[in-house]
């Protein structure tokens, strides 16, 4: 058993006592590597192993980055139906990559041996990311490996605060309080400088509310502070992964050879060759016809050359290779020399450039941006909140509302092949063009949606990620969306040679592949989104990027110029097919009034008013939110839902057209305006003749007109028929409204009468079984009885019922809830 060693470093200007441990010699020790890295109380062990030989046949380095996210780190059981980790989540595919990056351009050049790095996250604190974390965890793993790795390499989280001020290794809180975040890897040289390998950076979700309250604003000019700020806390990384390598020491230096694609016999006798004629067909601008002089140059190439070298094995392929690379080489000795590219364009030119919209008649919102050849499709869609994404994963994110989705079909490049779902390069583009748009999206409670964006490339040559930025813009525009500012993307890249560097704007897919950098920027006029940059040399100057930075900052008002173009702001309102949603709050205490009794109100106005109602509840109030595919029926309900919160309120001396609602012994209530009965007496319903019961004259949902004749202290209503000239009768007019469960309606609070636009009344499967009765039927029931007794005896009347009942006059209203039977 190994000796485990343990170093710890104190991270320099937080306010706290914070400090990254790593440890080897205890876990995986049959690993070639193997390091835990601790950052508070978050762990992750990343293990590097090589394989001994050489795999058939491979041309290019096989290096495998895999994160393991258990659901155990944070103290969870697997949401799935087998509960147990599936495939790699998508955050763990963007850790992969965030890994994979910085480390790749450290391998020798010609190293061919599989290389696999694991990680897995053992623990969460929920306060410390894991990602950077587990950078520096492998680096340090490869370093003690035995591995060929030309490391250590550094990483570091920086987070800028609303005070102007970077943050190392902020915790999650501090990300989210912060405008803007990144993530910059380097190595550090030997003069003590820092050589910038890898920036993965964006805003947050609240940045543009921040920049409205005075937080200052990320530009490139704060960028480049960032990227000179983030060499102190990558030296004190590289610092503390030295410290473990002198302790632990290098495992024995595994036995690997280089491998070359071509010998030098052929590179020279290629360039003998066909140099001219790579010349030649390289300098063609139009993009068809130089692949096809490119073509018929190599084929002329091949065939001189392969009766030379028929005694080599594989000669043909080892004179392509020598034709790439006498390619490459040709390609980047124009940019330096003459300052031209392949289609002829200087450094700091951009291609042909062209944007639309309502590209897709019955999307919600669709986009279409162009540049050069480069041509992405953005489809917008809109939901109800409970489309938005259930996240079930260790970070302390729970749900996602806005998604962000990007495809890339072979026939993009003119290509056969097979689609098989996103594959990791997928994922990583559609993430960096989501986290982009992310600042400017509103908010929740401004735009009550959720919102997916799915971006298909029908064409490719370079940059199809940024293109995904702009034609996500122009989509969400045109869907309605409430953007805060347009947001463009432009990629940059680099040729160096010796201590030369030629930045180049929006780079082609030659120039990614020949070039050794490939830089994105997003932003708006004003400030900068998200930024990524990745390397194929080991480290670029900081000055070099704050060089490309406004380089690139001059090209995205060129590209944001044309989008205005196109659409100068969003659309006023969504689309006619997308839906149409609202929220309203209301008072904690008005929750159960809306959803009522096992839900019955809340289903009721869903049935009626055919919308889809949802009631969430936060520490301070309710949230209802409505949606339905068109805008009137969401205001109907709106009301209603209004009316049952708060309930208009009646007058006195005002007359209204209500229907019955419930009979007792006493008398009937009578629903008068949404959510307000008020009681008629049985001693004011026989118009002057005495009634033993109610029901000799009512029946529930006879429509009554009534006058209010008092309201009391406690808001309980007495009413009087409103013309003692006419009779009540259950035949005659449409009826008042009540909305569903009582509660509902379209009228408004305090109107005399009950608006006649309101809704129908549902009544309750007892009052549908009871018939309605005729006015004949209602005499011969037995009401002739009361013929005899005159209004004289009233007096008499009231006394025996409030023996029986209590005193019910209109004067002094009885105790209790006798004004509201129904529980209101």
């Amino acid at each position: 058993m190994s000796e485990q060693i343990n170093v710890s470093n104190a991270i320099s200007g937080t306010s706290t006592d914070r400090k990254m441990g790593l440890e080897t010699g205890r876990l995986a020790p049959s690993a070639g590597g193997s390091v835990v890295g601790r950052l508070g109380k978050t762990e992750v062990l990343v293990t590097a192993t090589a394989s001994e030989t050489l795999r058939p046949g491979v041309d290019f380095f096989p290096l495998t980055v895999d994160i393991e996210e258990r659901m155990y780190a944070a103290g969870k059981i697997p949401g799935s139906f087998f509960r147990r980790e599936g495939r790699a989540s998508e955050s763990a595919i963007l850790v992969c990559r965030l890994i994979d990056r910085p480390l790749r351009p450290c391998f020798p050049e010609g190293f061919r041996n599989d290389v696999h790095v694991v990680g897995i996250v053992m623990g969460v604190d929920q306060e410390n990311p894991y990602d950077v974390l587990a950078i520096n965890a492998a680096s340090a793993a490869l370093c003690i490996s035995g591995i060929p790795f030309n490391g250590p390499v550094g990483a570091v989280r920086l987070a800028y605060s609303t005070e102007g001020e970077w943050i190392p290794h902020p915790t999650w809180q501090e990300c989210d309080e912060a405008t803007f975040e990144m993530v910059v890897a380097g190595r550090a040289l030997e003069d003590g400088d820092v050589s910038v390998m890898m920036v993965e950076a964006a805003g947050s979700e609240g940045a543009w509310s921040r920049y409205a309250d005075g937080a200052p604003k990320v530009d490139e000019t704060v960028l480049a502070e960032g990227l000179e700020a983030s060499k102190q806390w990558i030296t004190e990384a590289v610092g503390l992964q030295r410290r473990l390598i002198a302790m632990a020491g290098v495992s024995p230096r595994m036995h690997y050879e280089l491998q070359s694609d071509y010998s030098e016999e052929i590179m020279k006798a290629t360039s003998e060759v066909g140099k001219d004629l790579l010349v030649q067909a390289l300098s063609i601008t139009d993009r068809a016809e130089r692949q096809t002089a490119e073509k018929s140059a190599s084929e002329q190439i091949i065939e001189t050359l392969a009766e030379r070298f028929e005694d080599e094995p594989n000669a043909p392929a080892h004179i392509a290779s020598a034709i790439r690379s006498l390619s490459k080489s040709i390609v980047r000795s124009r940019i330096l020399e003459e300052g031209l590219r392949t289609d002829g364009r200087g450094p700091s030119d951009l291609r042909p450039l062209s944007a639309d919209i309502g590209v897709v008649a019955m999307a919600h919102g669709s986009g279409l941006f162009q540049r050069g050849e480069t041509q992405v499709l953005n489809v917008a869609t809109l939901g109800t909140q409970r489309m938005d994404q259930i996240v079930d994963g260790i970070s302390p994110q729970d749900r996602k509302r806005y998604l962000h989705h990007y495809n890339f079909p072979p026939f993009s490049t003119g290509e056969a092949g097979f689609m098989r779902g996103p594959k990791r390069r997928e994922i990583g583009h559609g993430a960096l063009a989501e986290r982009a748009l992310f600042p400017v999206i509103p908010s929740i409670e401004e735009f009550p949606y959720a919102i997916r964006l799915v971006s298909d490339v029908l064409s490719s040559n370079g940059s199809t990620s940024m293109a995904s930025v702009c034609a996500s813009t122009l989509s969400l525009m045109d869907a309605g969306v409430p953007i805060k500012e347009p947001v463009g993307g432009i990629a940059m890249g680099l040729v160096n040679e010796g201590d030369r560097y030629v930045t180049l704007t929006d780079i082609q897919g030659s120039e990614d592949a020949f070039g050794d950098m490939d830089f994105k920027v997003a932003g708006t006029e004003s400030f900068v989104t998200a930024l990524q940059l990745d390397t194929k040399i080991q480290g670029i100057p900081a000055g070099v990027l704050a060089d490309a930075l406004e380089q690139a900052r001059e090209a995205r008002q060129k590209i944001l110029a044309v989008m205005h173009s196109s659409i100068d702001e969003p659309r006023s309102d969504v689309s006619a097919h997308a839906p149409k949603i609202t929220v309203t709050e209301i008072p904690l205490d008005k929750i159960g009034e809306v959803i009522g009794p096992k839900g019955k109100v809340i289903n009721a106005l869903q049935d009626e008013f055919g919308v889809e109602i949802t009631v969430d509840e936060d520490p301070t109030h309710g949230r209802v939110t409505i949606s339905a595919p068109n805008r009137v029926a969401v205001d109907a309900a709106l009301k209603a839902v209004s009316q049952i919160v708060d309930p208009p309120t009646a007058k006195v001396g005002a007359v209204y057209t209500g229907s019955v609602v419930n009979i007792t012994g006493f008398g009937a209530f009578v629903n008068i305006l949404p959510g307000r009965d008020g009681l008629l007496h049985i001693s004011k319903i026989g118009r002057g003749k005495r009634l033993e019961r109610v029901e000799e004259v009512l029946s529930i949902g006879d429509v009554l007109t009534v006058q209010v004749d008092q309201i009391d202290d406690n808001d309980r209503i007495s009413l009087r028929l409103a013309s003692e000239d006419d009779p009540p009768d259950a035949a005659s007019g449409a009826g008042a409204s009540t909305g569903a469960a009582s509660g509902g309606g379209a009228s408004g609070g305090g109107e005399e009468k009950a608006s006649s636009s309101a809704p129908p009344r549902r009544r309750s499967g007892d009052d549908r079984r009871k018939p309605r009765r005729s006015n004949a039927e209602r005499e011969r029931s037995g009401g002739g009885r009361s013929k005899v007794r005159q209004v004289s005896f009233a007096e008499e009347f009231d006394r025996q019922v409030e023996s029986e009942f209590g005193h019910l006059g209109p004067s002094s209203p009885p105790a209790g809830d006798t004004q509201n039977p129904r529980g209101r």
